[in-house]
């Protein structure tokens, strides 16, 4: 039977201050311990991170927790991964340590797996000089072992970048797999749901997000446009079963769950 993966995407920005380029404080000296409060706003941060809390986060966290919970004794348990920046950890530091607290309770269930990725969401893997990329891994992953006691094996890249070189550089530092997107035109009629190896690389093996699938659920879970609409569990447990191949990536945000696609849409009974 083909392996169905899960990859939850979670990340949250520090948003800059609205006001910040219509009231000419651009290119001013701004002494360093200023300087997070002179660019960001703190108050909408807030206000974004507590309303995905309450929406999103601790219902599809804990619906999680039950779902492994209920199936840890089968013999194919109830797995499933996230990719979570460092940036968002910070925010749950400052603003929800009951939210950190539950997604190390998902950590200790043995059943979830946390993927590297650049500490800030940044685009540093597009310099040649990889330096920034190397650093901001580093320091993610060091924030995932203190905070979730978790060491990353697999890498994704910010908004699943990918090429070559990028794939050499994270065989190098020790990585076993690297998320990309399963596009038409870099498979030339092959299939996403398959591994494969980047060129010039040993042991890591590239896994490609379904994003036709992804999507499905991402973008038109709630559309009532949609042919397919309304989405259920079983319709889409049938479309999985039938689809051939080794794994099926599913990598979605995080926020589809309750804040892209409201819970009045029936998405939590969905997850």
């Amino acid at each position: 039977m083909t392996d169905i993966v899960l990859v939850f995407e979670v990340h949250q920005p520090h948003r800059i201050k609205r006001s910040f380029f219509w009231e000419n404080k651009m290119f001013r000296r701004v002494d360093k311990k200023d300087f997070f409060d002179y660019y960001f706003d703190a108050a909408v941060n807030r206000e974004v991170f507590e309303r995905a809390c309450r929406k999103c986060y601790f219902p599809s966290n804990k619906i999680l927790l039950e779902v492994i919970d209920n199936h840890k004794r089968e013999k194919k348990q109830v797995k499933v991964s996230f990719s979570i920046s460092g940036v968002f950890l910070e925010q749950c530091e400052l603003f929800s340590k009951d939210l950190l607290e539950s997604f190390k309770q998902l950590s200790e269930t043995g059943c979830v797996e946390f993927l590297s990725q650049t500490y800030y969401h940044s685009l540093s893997s597009l310099y040649p000089d990889r330096d920034e990329f190397i650093e901001q891994l580093k320091a993610h992953q060091q924030i995932i072992r203190s905070l979730l006691h978790y060491t990353p094996s697999v890498f994704e890249n910010t908004e699943l970048l990918y090429n070559n070189a990028i794939a050499r550089t994270i065989e190098k530092l020790g990585y076993k797999g690297i998320f990309t997107e399963g596009v038409e035109r870099i498979l030339h009629g092959k299939s996403p749901n398959h591994l494969y190896t980047p060129k010039d690389c040993k042991k890591t093996k590239i896994l490609l997000r379904n994003y036709k699938l992804t999507d499905d659920v991402g973008f038109r879970f709630s559309a009532r446009w949609w042919n397919e609409w309304p989405l259920t569990a079983d319709k889409y447990a049938g479309w999985l079963a039938s689809t051939p191949g080794q794994c099926i990536n599913i990598f979605p945000d995080y926020e589809t769950f309750g804040e892209h696609h409201w819970p009045e849409t029936g998405i939590h009974d969905f997850l």
